[in-house]
């Protein structure tokens, strides 16, 4: 019964990241087209602006992403209530691959194999982790002193962030953006995960509860960075960061935090930090290697070019 629910488990999850390329597809066209009716002729994409953003989301298109993101959030949940965290998260790499063909055959772009490396490279270090996470992983008592845990590191990373953007916002690139998305991600679904465990275990108290209230300011903040990232670059990119960093980011607080790897031998965390290493590299690669970013690059190249002469 404990193995058929982790199958079902990933099931669920296999079918969140589905909904997610979906979704991810439609808010980065919203996104797109908004830029493009704010601005009298081409330009390279950019950070969003207030009056942009509220114009996005008033687009049907983007509305549409958004019930297909809000879909593939409670298939994840559902998948979460089944199986560890460790197991779940990594899945969404699925997103990566069905986003990447999806976009490419849209913007009619042709993938370098460059770009295909990087795809591949990043589907195999994910897919590493749900294998040896799925022969390791436990699922340990939620106690108090993991929830505070948790939240502690939270709050360090929303300081950390906050700081960072209202000091360097305007230069964040769309990896940079990536990035905080994907941190962000990955404390939502951990908190998620906190939070289902403990209505689970009949604890549902005040530390939970503030542990539902820090999940929706992390979703929030995450909302706003994924946003950008759309505006700063391709949807495959964006996927990549948060069906990479994300779990990357929820795994090392399921083990390091959670316990869900407690007394599991070197020769297993060792395929772990080397499919890390293997996902990590495929993001890196990816946000170089990609089309679009290539074309990105070189018009920033050009404008700066103009503005010199």
């Amino acid at each position: 019964m404990f193995e058929w629910a982790r199958i079902l488990a990933i099931c669920l999850a296999a079918l969140g990241a589905l909904s997610m390329s979906f979704g991810a597809q439609f808010q980065n066209d919203a996104v797109g087209l908004a830029q493009k009716s704010s601005r009298s002729k081409a330009s390279i994409k950019s950070v969003l602006n207030l009056k942009q953003l509220l114009g996005v989301m008033r687009r049907p298109r983007w509305l549409a992403g958004t019930s297909l993101l809000g879909f593939a959030t409670v298939l994840q949940l559902g998948a979460l209530s089944l199986a560890p965290l460790i197991v779940v998260q990594p899945v969404g790499v699925i997103a990566l691959v069905v986003t990447s063909l999806l976009n490419a055959s849209l913007t009619k772009t042709r993938l370098n194999r460059a770009t295909l490396l990087a795809i591949s490279l990043c589907t195999l270090g994910i897919a590493g982790f749900v294998v040896a996470a799925s022969l390791a992983a436990t699922e340990p008592k939620i106690d108090d002193n993991k929830l505070r845990s948790v939240l502690a590191v939270l709050v360090f990373i929303l300081v950390i962030f906050g700081v960072a953007f209202l000091r360097y916002g305007k230069r964040f690139t769309a990896l940079a953006y990536i990035v905080g998305t994907g941190v962000l991600y990955g404390f939502v679904a951990t908190l998620a995960k906190v939070v289902i465990a403990r209505i689970e275990q009949g604890e549902f108290e005040w530390l939970t509860v503030f542990c539902a209230l820090a999940l929706v300011v992390a979703m929030a903040l995450g909302g706003w960075f994924v946003q950008n990232a759309y505006a700063s670059g391709p949807p495959d990119l964006v996927i990549a960061g948060l069906t990479v960093i994300d779990p990357l980011v929820a795994v090392i607080v399921g083990v390091a935090i959670l316990g869900e790897m407690d007394g599991v031998s070197i020769w297993i965390a060792l395929p772990f930090l080397l499919c890390a290493g293997l996902a990590v590299t495929g993001v890196l690669l990816l946000a170089q290697v990609h089309p679009e970013m290539k074309l990105a690059r070189n018009l920033r190249a050009r404008i700066t070019r103009r503005r010199v002469l």
